[in-house]
């Protein structure tokens, strides 16, 4: 499936959260599961991530019952949710009472029922319509595109958009190949329909393929797995396909080539840097955060922006570029409006 819209959303402003608790690769090597720093750098780029988990817990458990790790956690989805948002809502200079939507959607929600959307909104006291478009680490990119394809009398003046992630909850830390990998962040976006920000979100794109399905789950109670190397293969194929798209359409509307950075999904830095090679992107125009974050999921491009939010050196265009379990790919081309 593939559509765009020649609309704009407006985005005001990114929040982001992560837990104060680091899972540094020297802790990873102290668990003896045959892994050491210069393995986990070589493999995924990775030298730290963070945690709502407390290290003895992970240190004594190895995290064999993913539901123990829901009362082990020092903070629920909704709470470092709701810190990510707060910071939004700060840099917004906005309050809950100006949300008129709130939409959610990750890796590892909390529960079925209720949404993460909702338990967002109840801990900030938000009263609006809150529900979930999920489709794991690619949710932010499908958000913005069921965002944008919308009608914008349909939508309220703001919408916030919430992407918790703790997924080191659902990791088996006795296995090496997937505990290297995860971090937890949160992210929060505001965006509006029709108040001028000072970004705005010019293209989207979304697509998917529902036959490798089976190629990285979550099930209920149970772990995070992947196919390694086909998901490897398809992020690097399909992250280069989405920005390939956007920078074609990008410098169609006369966009400067110099002034588009890249910004993909933050599995692992080494997927990220074949990705650059593929599509000739400069060193200078790939922003990342996951050598020193994890991979954070869905969080996990917009946190990176959201950490670049007042850097001076920010180019005027963005290029989101992001994969995830179903399998899904989608993009979003943002581009300075003020």
């Amino acid at each position: 499936m593939c559509a765009k819209y020649a609309r704009s959303m407006f985005l005001h402003a990114l929040g982001h959260f992560h837990p104060d608790t680091v899972i540094s690769n020297a802790f990873l090597e102290s668990l003896e599961i045959e892994t050491s720093n210069q393995w986990i750098v070589e493999r995924v780029g990775i030298h730290k991530r963070h945690t709502v988990l407390p290290l003895d817990y992970i240190r004594h458990t190895r995290n064999q019952d993913p539901r123990a790790a829901l009362e082990a956690a020092t903070l629920s989805n909704a709470q470092t949710g709701a810190r990510a948002a707060q910071m939004a809502l700060a840099r917004a200079k906005l309050t809950v009472a100006d949300i008129g939507l709130v939409l959610a959607g990750g890796c590892s929600p909390d529960e079925c029922i209720p949404s993460e959307a909702a338990r967002v909104s109840e801990l900030m006291q938000i009263d609006a319509p809150s529900l979930d478009i999920a489709s794991a680490c690619s949710s932010f990119g499908a958000q913005l595109y069921f965002l944008e394809g919308m009608r914008p009398e349909r939508l309220p003046d703001y919408v916030l958009v919430v992407n918790a992630e703790n997924s080191t909850r659902v990791v088996d830390y006795s296995n090496r190949n997937s505990c290297v990998l995860w971090g937890d962040a949160s992210s929060a976006a505001i965006l509006s329909p029709r108040i001028p920000g000072p970004w705005k979100v010019t293209q989207t794109m979304l697509r998917g393929d529902p036959s490798g399905a089976d190629k990285v789950k979550v099930p209920r109670f149970g772990h995070f797995t992947q196919n390694g190397s086909a998901v490897q293969h398809f992020a690097i194929k399909r992250g280069g396909e989405v920005f390939d798209e956007l920078r074609g359409r990008y410098l169609a509307s006369g966009g400067r080539p110099e002034q588009l950075t890249f910004i993909g999904h933050q599995a692992n830095l080494r997927m990220l840097e074949a990705i650059t090679r593929r599509s000739e992107i400069p060193d200078s125009q790939h922003r990342f955060n996951v050598d020193n974050r994890g991979n954070t999921g869905a969080a996990g491009a917009p946190s990176v922006l959201s950490e670049l939010w007042d850097d001076p050196n920010l180019t005027d265009a963005i290029a989101l570029c992001v994969v995830g379990s179903g399998l899904t790919w989608a993009g979003a081309l943002l581009q300075r409006s003020v």
